[in-house]
């Protein structure tokens, strides 16, 4: 499942790689660029169309409960991953009761680990950075345990997401990485990279504004620190990151910060 806004070429690509082995759904978070074309040439995708941007996590929330099947496969939209490894992640996951949730490796074009991996947020440290799953990482067998991923590529049990009644909408883009892989980590299961299975994830940059989009990641990040580790967490990190952008003149962090804006102008 894939939710796409103003990217149609990295979608096509990505729908290319995928081909049609498994059943892939688009949601469309009303892109104006060509992306409203590519059902014309991918006719066995089935796309749903948003009339306006809802942000990514309430755009994969409406595109999971559309989805068949007992396993879920959320992809960015400029992630390409090829429907043989695809079948590989299901299969792990199929076998491994101990696993809540599974990743490909993410590479670059010319094979070299991407950023995918880093800390779960905490009040220390609310926005760890995201630094490569290298192969030597857990070094021994093919599998790198992880805190939390990039959501560029993870797949999960369909039963998994209805325990939790779908991904916290409080959150807007940005969120849903870390909120599924704490879910995970509160389940008691594993959430394992699968070194000899990559997808191509090179970090373009995002066709939405850079300011909206801090704002929206101040918001998601406070969000997430007063679910679990309490309101006061949250409210602090409100707090410094609201008075920071005071001092910078970054209005829209002022909105994430203190009025709880998300990307799509709700609160």
């Amino acid at each position: 499942m894939i939710v796409s806004h103003n990217r149609a070429a990295d979608l096509r690509r990505g729908l290319a790689a995928l081909g049609d082995t498994h059943q892939v759904l688009v949601v469309d978070n009303a892109s104006s660029d060509e992306t409203s074309l590519l059902d014309l040439e991918f006719p066995a995708v089935r796309f749903i169309r948003l009339p306006k941007n809802f942000g990514y996590v309430k755009a994969m929330n409406l595109g999971a409960r559309s989805a068949d099947g007992s396993l879920i496969l959320f992809l960015h939209d400029d992630t390409e991953i090829t429907g043989e490894a695809v079948t590989k992640l299901a299969d792990f996951l199929d076998a491994r009761v101990d696993a809540g949730a599974v990743c490909p490796l993410l590479v670059d074009r010319s094979g070299k680990p991407s950023r995918q991996v880093r800390p779960l947020p905490t009040p220390s440290q609310p926005d760890p950075k995201y630094v490569p799953a290298a192969p030597g990482d857990n070094a021994g067998g093919g599998e790198i345990v992880a805190q939390c991923v990039s959501g560029a590529a993870i797949m999960l049990r369909t039963s998994f997401l209805k325990a939790l009644r779908n991904v916290d909408e409080r959150y807007g883009n940005y969120g849903s990485d870390p909120e599924l892989c704490q879910q995970v980590k509160r389940a008691n299961r594993k959430l394992v990279v699968l070194k000899n299975v990559t997808a191509i994830h090179e970090w373009p940059g995002s066709p939405e504004q850079a300011s909206t989009l801090e704002g929206d990641r101040t918001h998601g990040t406070a969000a997430f620190l007063g679910k679990h580790h309490g309101v006061m967490a949250g409210m602090v990190h409100r707090l410094k990151a609201g008075l920071m952008a005071v001092l910078t003149f970054r209005f829209a962090v002022i909105g994430g910060a203190f009025s709880g804006e998300k990307i799509d102008g709700s609160k």
